[in-house]
């Protein structure tokens, strides 16, 4: 999969005196107007700066309103894989607290077990036409949106990642659309890949510390994920200043 069409990283992280700063000054001015430019995770510690990473050359809008993004819908057959479920929770910052915020359309996308995005031309594959793991979800009024996917695989050039979109929706929020990527543990990933299909894959999967994208920034975006009993959970906070 040729990675010469990736964006370069957006935006950089703030260090801890310069949220702290923000945070005294303003309130935690971190996502405002139409072009948020950080996120603030409310599930580590009082400021934990996220920032904004490159969507890549492999977004596409089809309008798919689903939770359970496994399938194409064309046939219903699921993309082979661990089953990975996700949750979003999103807030809006309002000093000094956080409090939930629905209606944010989340849009979840990723690549399958072997590396394959649906949807696109590429070198390796011509997937036009496929809509498998892709799909969004509205926050409810709780913040949360849920997801059934499968446990990404890794492709040459890139750690292994998911992908997701933050946009306003119908629900009448001020517009914005923030984009970034979620990473998982090296560790954790060595033992899922362990499993078919991931392990016809073979070796030459990029850790973490070696993607240029990760390391501007992806340290703050690692999702801590558990096994269960039919496959893994993870669960990702996220505040915006809108």
């Amino acid at each position: 999969m040729p990675l010469d069409n990736d964006d370069l990283p957006i935006g950089r992280l703030l260090t801890r005196r310069e949220a702290l700063a923000i945070m005294s000054a303003t309130g935690v001015v971190l996502l405002t107007g139409c072009s948020p430019r950080d996120m603030v995770g409310s599930d580590s510690g009082p400021c934990a700066v996220r920032p904004r990473l490159t969507p890549g050359p492999y977004f596409v809008d089809e309008l798919l309103d689903r939770s359970d993004i496994r399938s194409d819908p064309s046939d219903g057959i699921d993309r082979p894989g661990a089953l990975l479920a996700l949750t979003f929770t999103v807030a809006r910052i309002a000093s000094p607290v956080c409090t939930p915020l629905a209606g944010v359309q989340v849009d979840l996308w990723h690549c399958d077990a072997l590396g394959v995005y649906s949807d696109v031309i590429d070198a390796n594959f011509n997937t036009v036409g496929q809509k498998f793991l892709r799909g969004y979800q509205r926050t409810d009024a709780d913040g949360v949106a849920r997801f059934t996917t499968i446990y990404p695989g890794w492709y040459p050039g890139r750690a292994v990642h998911l992908h997701f979109k933050l946009r306003a929706g119908t629900s009448g929020l001020p517009g914005f659309d923030f984009t970034s990527q979620l990473f998982f543990d090296d560790l954790f990933t060595d033992q899922v890949h362990t499993l078919a299909p991931y392990s016809s894959k073979g070796a030459g999967r990029l850790r973490n510390s070696g993607d240029g994208i990760y390391n501007s920034g992806g340290s703050r975006l690692v999702l801590a994920t558990t096994p269960t009993t039919e496959g893994y959970a993870a669960a990702f906070s996220m505040a915006l200043q809108i």
